[in-house]
């Protein structure tokens, strides 16, 4: 298997998800309700946070969705704000959310520089928008290292669907074969199913546990940490 170049998933894959994450999840649903306690509470739950396990599960809003399909959730059940307002409060709260108090995985600098000076190219894939993208991962020296940064607002689609993987391919001149796509959710096996990639990898420093990445992955890791042995391995 002649893997080229590694698409990653933001949040969960780079960014240990509940250390960076659970802050700005409760400052946003707090935002939506006006204030109003019990409402934040069902906007978090409906957001797919389960109090009883203290996580986010697997595949939900919260886990997996774009600023605007959140927004549009919250908007039918806190009408005191409408869609584009909410879109526009929450990417600022997520854009200074991650720059302010994002948590890399452990070791991510050091797994990168590996793959990176291996030859191979890397790109980032987020339902973040792209300036949350930058802002979440300056601080972490990584940014230098990317060949290609795509959000949900940057013109190629969403995720599941393929575009982003299209256009990594078109900047790299990768074909979508060449590619590993890495995340810790169905959204990012299915983005890269759709598309074609080569190698499709989980990881579990997100929301997800391995036996809802099991099915549609080639392999799942702990953490990115562990892809370059996978590669050596497949090689």
């Amino acid at each position: 298997m002649a893997i080229r170049g590694v698409l990653f998933d933001k949040d969960g894959t780079l960014l240990d998800y509940f250390a960076t994450w659970m802050p700005v999840n409760h400052r946003i649903v707090q935002m939506a309700a006006g204030g109003d306690q019990d409402l934040a509470a069902r906007l978090l739950c409906l957001g797919g946070y389960d109090a009883a396990t203290d996580r986010v599960r697997s595949g939900s809003p919260l886990a997996a969705a774009n600023t605007y399909e959140i927004a549009s959730l919250f908007a039918e059940h806190a009408p005191r704000y409408g869609v584009d307002e909410l879109v526009r409060e929450f990417d600022r709260m997520f854009l200074e959310g991650g720059q302010q108090g994002a948590v890399a995985v452990a070791g991510l600098n050091a797994a990168l520089r590996c793959l990176k000076d291996r030859g191979l190219c890397l790109g980032v894939a987020t339902s973040d928008s792209e300036a949350g993208a930058y802002g979440s991962l300056e601080r972490f020296g990584v940014v230098e290292m990317l060949d290609f940064v795509a959000g949900y607002d940057s013109g190629h689609g969403v995720k599941p669907g393929p575009g982003m993987v299209e256009a990594f391919c078109a900047t790299t001149g990768l074909l979508a074969a060449d590619v590993a796509v890495v995340g810790d959710n169905l959204h990012d096996m299915s983005m890269g199913q759709a598309a074609g990639a080569g190698l499709l990898v989980g990881v579990l420093t997100g929301t997800s546990l391995r036996h809802d990445l099991e099915p549609p992955a080639d392999h799942v890791l702990d953490s990115v940490v562990d892809l370059a042995g996978l590669l050596d391995r497949l090689a």
